[in-house]
């Protein structure tokens, strides 16, 4: 009965949709104020629907309702409760249902606090959202329906996928969804923008925050995804280039660059056109993540499903929506000229160097995800583009948006005296150009990779700090500490998120220049050399665990005679599914991890052992949490959440027809 509820609740928010799509769209281009107001009721409600239905769902999986189609594939009774609740967005039908969940609450959410907006507006923005929220419940409803019952429910379930019983997967969907699907509001405030013919300051300024919002669960979940790879899959690394991997990238990227360029069309009202393309490219790319996991087109380990049949629905959703906005794009080409001009000196230019090199990158991973289906279609030979592409191609853009970020956001608006932003940076750079120098003496006969990442980040740091201290003013060094600390909070936060992206790339250089590898068979009780440090497996045991056996054995980790840690590598293997998965043993630290993973036992005796000492390795989510917390501060800020078209503006009400 909880199922079938949640179903019908799903078909209603289905209905609501649709009425949310099409009166206040009418009511907008009539001007009638009551078809218009339809669009916040209908938002709300549509949000309590799909929530009821999640509800639904997730009771489901938590009281092992194995009536139900979607509970016996992916649960068991004898599974932790927490990841009883995160399969219900473990597989296919489960996520589509978190994502329209999400698409809805983002649409109550711009019915709640949008009231500064004009009525007309607000309705075509809560239109637009509404539609592409009918396409997925379309999508739900008749290709992927979450609730189907089973004629003989079986005894118990087929249990998750071990992989995914692990709580960096139980919360690394749900972040990434709020950020593909938050990218939607983008969307929708650029098409509404579109269909008005109006593209102005007020415009940039509402578009801001709910973009720096996707944005900042954006960074969350591909920060979660990239620890959970780092220690669940035992290959040591924290980045592979998967196809939906970079299915999550690229539009962070967009998403960095929208967010860069609504400030010129704040400020300036310039780069109109361009800002509302990548509105439009963003969602575009959440969109084709969309495809990528669900089609079947590639392989990745985190792939939901396998269905070209569900593939081409999603590839339909893809064509209408951006099609539709792109051909919209170009008949209102004409309404959005920039009124701003700049000099080849300025602020302006500086951002569009940002968005050009951020765009061109994600096109480039872009490229390199979608050749080998291309080359299988199009030549019929089956390809891979590995790793060394990416590094390669993605690689000079990254340094080169590095050195210019100092140096963009000092410079002033409109026109600019370049010798003069170079001047006060000087110290900056002498600092980056001295730690770069140490690091280069310190690691003889060694790659120029760590120098150039640790250069590049104290660049981005100490040039960021140049800049919050030019805002201080002038006076004494003291008054101007303390005007520092009154300095607004989007201040702090672009500092901050800057900070973040420098401590990243110098854990990113870190790690891949200076790690150890070492690969062995292990004996009990002989201690072996890695890197200076002394290991020793201990005893070998197997152990029960709630759902799964696990092998595991104490490594004892000493320098000089002195213990470090002691560390327990697992090795797991899952009954229900009979599917083994590695539990690497971590010793995270400030300036290293200590990464040891145990494998099978070999016939000559001892057991595979895999050990990894990486520097600077914690730097790397480090940086992430504070490229995230940069935004928060940044979304804290009350300018990004009062409309410039409405300061002290009260709005007129619109006389009915």
């Amino acid at each position: 009965m909880i199922a079938e509820l949640g179903h019908f609740a799903l078909i209603l928010a289905a209905l609501v949709a649709v009425v949310q799509t099409v009166v206040p769209l009418i009511g907008a281009g009539k001007r009638w104020p009551g078809w218009m107001a339809v669009a916040e009721p209908a938002a709300l409600l549509q949000f309590l629907l799909v929530g009821l239905s999640f509800a639904a769902l997730t009771y489901s999986f938590i009281v092992s309702d194995f009536s139900l189609r979607l509970v016996t594939l992916n649960s068991h009774t004898l599974k932790p409760m927490l990841y009883k609740i995160s399969g219900v967005w473990g597989n296919h039908e489960g996520s589509m249902l978190l994502w329209v969940l999400i698409l809805a609450a983002f649409g109550a959410a711009a019915a709640a606090f949008g009231q500064r907006l004009t009525d007309t507006f607000r309705a075509r923005v809560l239109a637009v959202q509404a539609s592409v929220g009918v396409a997925f419940y379309g999508f739900i409803l008749l290709t992927s329906n979450p609730c189907l019952r089973l004629g003989r429910p079986p005894l118990d379930g087929q249990d998750l996928n071990p992989l995914l019983q692990d709580p960096g997967l139980a919360f690394h969907p749900p972040f990434l969804y709020l950020g593909y699907v938050g990218l939607s509001m983008a969307f929708s405030f650029a098409v509404a923008a579109l269909i008005e013919g109006k593209v102005d300051a007020a415009w940039a300024r509402w578009v801001r925050p709910w973009t720096l919002a996707a944005w900042v669960f954006l960074t969350i979940g591909i920060a979660l995804g990239s620890w959970w790879a780092y220690y669940e899959l035992g290959w040591g690394g924290f980045w592979f280039w998967d196809p939906v991997e970079n299915a999550s990238f690229m539009p962070w990227l967009f998403a960095a660059a929208l967010l860069h360029s609504a400030i010129v069309v704040e400020k300036r009202e310039a780069l109109k056109a361009w800002t509302i393309l990548l509105a439009i490219t963003a969602f575009g790319f959440s969109l084709i993540g969309t495809f990528i996991v669900r089609s079947g087109v590639i392989t990745s380990v985190h792939a939901f499903a396998n269905d070209p049949e569900r593939g081409v629905y999603i590839l339909g959703i893809l064509v209408f929506f951006v099609g539709g906005a792109f051909v919209l794009y170009a008949l209102r080409a004409g309404t959005m000229e920039a009124k701003g001009v700049f000099a080849l000196a300025s602020r302006e230019t500086g951002l569009v160097l940002n968005n050009v090199l951020l765009s061109v990158a994600s096109i480039l991973v872009f490229v390199g995800t979608i050749w080998p289906l291309v080359a299988e279609l199009a030549l019929g030979r089956k390809l891979s583009v590995q790793a060394p592409f990416f590094d390669t191609a993605f690689t000079p853009f990254m340094v080169a948006l590095a050195v210019i970020l100092p140096v963009g956001a000092m410079l002033p608006w409109k026109r600019a005296k370049l010798g003069r932003v170079i001047k006060q940076l000087i110290p900056a750079a002498l600092v980056a150009l001295a730690a770069l120098v140490l690091v280069w003496a310190v690691q003889t006969g060694r790659s120029a990779l760590a120098p150039v990442g640790v250069g590049l980040a104290v660049w981005i740091i100490a040039g960021g700090l140049t800049d919050l201290f030019s805002r201080t003013g002038r006076g004494s060094f003291g008054n101007r500490i303390a005007r520092l600390f009154r300095l607004t909070r989007a201040d702090w936060g672009k500092f901050t998120a800057h900070s973040g992206l420098g401590i990243t790339i110098l854990g990113v250089a870190a790690i891949t220049a200076w790690q150890s590898e070492d690969i062995r068979v292990a004996n009990v009780g002989e201690p072996f050399e890695v890197a200076g440090l002394t290991l020793t497996l201990g005893e070998v045991v197997r152990e029960q665990g709630p759902n799964y056996m696990s092998t595991t054995a104490p490594v004892t980790v000493e320098k000089d005679g002195a213990l470090i840690t002691m560390l327990h590598p697992e090795k797991r293997v899952y009954p229900v599914q009979a599917m083994p998965t590695t539990e690497a043993a971590i010793h995270n630290g400030l300036w290293r991890d200590i990464y040891v993973v145990i494998g099978d036992a070999q016939q000559g005796g001892g057991w595979a052992m895999r050990t990894y000492i990486k520097p600077f390795a914690s730097w790397i989510w480090a940086g992430c949490a504070l490229m995230a917390l940069g935004g928060l501060l940044s979304l804290t800020d009350r300018r990004f959440r009062v409309a410039a078209g409405a300061r002290k503006v009260r709005r007129a009400e619109v006389p009915a027809e």
